[in-house]
């Protein structure tokens, strides 16, 4: 999966977020850092939305772009 983030420099390093998950931010000491660790709070997220949608009924959609 691809998800876009926004990236944004500070006086402590580097902030990151992804604008399809709300509430979905991390940071790091580099960009690279920053990068590194929103993949794992992207994933922690995905998870952690699993978890709470196990037994409800789902659906997959497909939108063009």
């Amino acid at each position: 999966m691809q998800y876009k983030v926004k990236i944004k420099e500070t006086d402590e390093g580097f902030s990151v977020w992804c604008p399809g998950l709300p509430g979905c931010w991390s940071q790091g000491d580099s960009e690279e850092e920053a990068l590194k660790n929103i993949r794992e709070a992207i994933r922690e997220y995905l998870t952690a939305a699993e978890e709470i949608s196990k037994g409800e009924t789902t659906r997959l959609v497909e939108i063009p772009v």
